[in-house]
Formats: C-alpha cells, structure tokens, sequence
C-alpha cells in the first residue's frame, strides 16, 4: 500500500466483563476494555472494544475496534483500527485495516493495513499506510 512502520506497544489495562451469548458448554465469551501504549513511529495510546472466545481458559479469537489517538511518524491525530484474529496453536498476526474516514487532525485521509504480531521483540502493531487528502474537504 505504502509506508510500513513496525510499532512496538505495550498493554496498559486489561478489563473483562462475561457476555452470554447462549452456547453453553466449553466456549466462554467476553467483552474486554483493554487500553495500549505505543512507542517508536507511533507514540500515543488507544482504547479498544473487543468481544473475545475461548475454549475453557484456551483463547480462540477475537474481533476488536480501536480508538488510536497519538502522533505518526511527526504527525498528530487520531484514526480507528477494526481487526481480529483466530488463535489455534499456528502463529498467525491478527489483522485488520484503519477504518476508512476516522482518521481526523494531521492523519486525516489515513489508510491502511494492520497486522498485530507477537514475537520475540514482544507485542508489535505492523503498520502499512497511505495518508491521501481528507475525504470531508473534499467538495463534491
């Protein structure tokens, strides 16, 4: 797409709430309120809603929007990821993308593709972007 940027990040509060969603059985679900720190091209922090699944205290995956505010490689504003990921013994990133026309300050017009990884560096947000005008100033 762009510009790929390897943003390291940090967990900074992690809150879970059950949610029934009726299956019963082994498979748990849950609301989570978990906030991030970032450090490197990024520097901010971000708050995230997630719905999580596990099998027993076995993670299974999630689906998750977050709310990033901070500063891009020298520019300031704030964008929202959408991403999720399935967990099943196979090292896979999550992924997801910057949500088309949430990007507001210096990031308006951000675009791109995530993929959250950990690794042996610890927990990475892989960041691949475009900043293109600002769909809002555009007259039509």
């Amino acid at each position: 797409m762009g510009t790929v940027v390897r943003i390291p990040f940090e967990v900074t509060g992690w809150e879970p709430e059950p949610l029934d969603l009726g299956g019963g059985g082994p498979v748990t679900s849950s609301r989570v309120t978990l906030r991030k720190s970032f450090s490197g091209p990024l520097t901010g922090t971000s708050v995230v809603a997630m719905t999580a699944v596990a099998m027993g205290e076995a993670p299974a995956g999630y689906v998750a929007v977050e709310q990033v505010t901070g500063t891009l490689e020298g520019r300031s504003g704030s964008f929202v990821l959408q991403h999720s990921g399935v967990v099943d013994g196979d090292p896979q990133p999550a992924t997801g993308v910057v949500l088309p026309g949430t990007a507001a300050g210096d990031l308006a017009g951000l675009r791109g593709t995530v993929e959250l990884r950990h690794d042996a560096d610890g927990a990475v947000l892989v960041l691949d972007y475009e900043l293109g005008r600002d769909p809002a100033a555009v007259v039509g």
